[in-house]
């Protein structure tokens, strides 16, 4: 069960080449942060293709916003341009060197599709379904340690088992995640 029914991220940018490989960047990372690591790379190859498009086909700018919305347990990820033109889906020709991004995305995702925004563009989507939660892990009591008597050759043997014995736990990493 996902304690957080939804979550939900906006970039916007200009797409650009520099600013679409910082956008897959930031998707990955709050991937990362939702703990849907599994769906990092079908995502990031998602909005890289949509953004691509963005920028080698949107008038009368390159100015998008990307969304990013887990509901339950389906991803979506979708890009609003200001071009109302809707795109063309091409054949996947494997030997054809561009005009496969939207046939890229249909295959990597569960589904897809693309809507007009009004007189302000369209919004080109994808989902994705996130992996069941992993079950949480039982929470273990400090740590305990016991020595009896003191080893030959190993000073302050007692006051680390006295540490331990009070109830202070080991280090962890304060990296999320």
């Amino acid at each position: 069960m996902i304690s957080q029914p939804s979550r939900h991220c906006t970039v916007e940018l200009h797409a650009l080449p520099s600013r679409i490989g910082q956008v897959r960047r930031i998707v990955s990372a709050q991937l990362r942060y939702w703990h849907l690591d599994p769906l990092i790379d079908r995502a990031a190859l998602g909005v890289t293709e949509l953004l691509t498009n963005v920028h080698l086909h949107a008038r009368p700018d390159k100015l998008c916003t990307v969304d990013i919305e887990l509901l339950l347990d389906q991803l979506t990820v979708s890009v609003h341009d200001r071009d109302p033109r809707l795109p063309e889906v091409q054949d996947a020709n494997s030997s054809a060197t561009c005009g496969r991004g939207l046939s890229m995305v249909a295959a990597v995702s569960e589904n897809w599709g693309v809507r007009p925004n009004g007189e302000s563009g369209k919004v080109v989507w994808f989902s994705l379904t996130a992996p069941s939660p992993a079950p949480a892990l039982p929470l273990r009591p400090p740590y305990t340690a016991v020595v009896e008597a003191p080893v030959p050759g190993f000073a302050g043997a007692e006051h680390v088992t006295g540490a331990l014995q009070a109830g202070h736990a080991p280090a962890r990493s304060a990296v999320a995640g």
